[in-house]
């Protein structure tokens, strides 16, 4: 099962993914993540990263690739519907693509995952991610 989200966010490719690449800051995302708390000794930047999300949702960021301006993490555990116990597979996935016309940026995060009540992972997903593209399409506003 999965869930997917786009945007087209008015600002250049570069500026995006220098607000979002780095996994252990949030802070374009006011009023959806509260905390970020690292996990271990590694930067925000290095595969292998780890961070806590409002104290809930333990993620990994297993491959970036800047290159082609794009990252994915698992949830490693969380509340509820995402926990260790309910899902496994948890791959999220972040993408950016040039809107060449007027230099905006298109972002797709996606997520894929198996768990025994799929529709209830994305009922619960769905809206965290709409409210994280909102939210970082008013960072760019």
């Amino acid at each position: 099962m999965s869930c997917y989200h786009s945007a087209v966010l008015n600002a250049s490719i570069e500026k995006v993914w220098s607000t979002i690449s780095n996994f252990h800051d949030m802070n374009w995302a006011e009023g959806v993540i509260t905390s970020v708390t690292p996990v271990g000794d590694l930067d925000g930047t290095e595969v292998g990263s780890k961070r806590i999300l409002n104290e809930l949702f333990h993620e990994t960021l297993l491959h970036v690739d800047a290159e082609s301006y794009s990252f994915y993490y698992s949830i490693d555990d969380g509340p509820g519907v995402v926990s260790k116990d309910a899902v496994s597979n948890y791959l999220g996935t972040v993408k950016l693509h040039p809107i060449t016309v007027g230099g905006l940026t298109c972002i797709e995060w996606a997520s894929d995952y198996e768990s025994r009540d799929p529709n209830a992972v994305a009922e619960f997903c769905n809206p965290i991610y709409n409210a994280l593209l909102v939210s970082l399409k008013n960072h760019f506003a």
